[in-house]
């Protein structure tokens, strides 16, 4: 017959070793964890030990559960404070450019060197300004251009479905790459140069003569 003052319950056994974790509902309506051992005996009974946690208490359980666990995780090491283990953990959790030497990361690179040093890839990066959980932006940058080969004309030509047919590509990266794109043509009237013109000589190549 099932317990009824019992909302929530969890086993597990070692050996001749039974716990039993069951949250219930004590009559008074409140609720208590109570944590039960029992111990199988060779004549076929059963010795058991229970602890009762009860709702007041439960954040002092919980607070001492984690400090438990935390000591014991690093058992050994000399005045290690809450902080230090989210420093830790924040660094361990740190993946893509932010897991970088910041002087190899796309931004801090510009600051320091100027655009002129960035790679197409680096300077695209930004656009995309994030990656995904398995690839960088400069990594997904550079898919991109390898899939035009390299070739900057060929990309500004790329659509919006182009651009979001790359996984890791959405409406909102893609559009801040067509709109720096539209940017660029507007201002190439007003450089004060000749227009780029596309020659074909024998055996099919195109040659794009320098500007200026």
């Amino acid at each position: 017959m099932k317990n009824n003052n019992i909302l929530a319950s969890e086993n597990f056994s070692c050996g001749n070793k039974h716990y039993f974790l069951d949250f219930r509902i004590a009559k008074n309506n409140s609720n208590y964890i109570c944590i039960t051992r029992s111990d199988s005996q060779p004549d076929g009974t059963y010795t058991k030990q229970c602890v009762r946690v009860f709702e007041e208490d439960f954040h002092i359980l919980i607070g001492c559960m984690s400090s438990l666990f935390r000591s014991a995780a690093y058992h050994g090491e000399q005045d290690v404070r809450v902080k230090d283990l989210y420093r830790t953990n924040k660094d361990r959790r740190t993946t893509g450019i932010k897991s970088w030497e910041p002087e190899l990361r796309p931004r801090e690179k510009m600051l320091v060197h100027g655009r002129e040093e960035m790679s197409n890839a680096e300077l695209l990066a930004m656009l995309i300004g994030s990656g995904t959980p398995n690839e960088t932006a400069v990594d997904l940058a550079g898919r991109i251009l390898d899939s035009v080969g390299g070739d900057l004309l060929k990309l500004s030509d790329m659509s919006l479905d182009d651009f979001c047919g790359f996984a890791g590509m959405g409406v909102a990266k893609s559009s801040s790459i067509l709109a720096a794109m539209e940017l660029a043509k507007r201002m190439y009237p007003m450089l004060n140069v000749s227009p780029v013109r596309k020659m074909r000589v024998s055996g099919g190549a195109v040659i794009r003569p320098a500007l200026g």
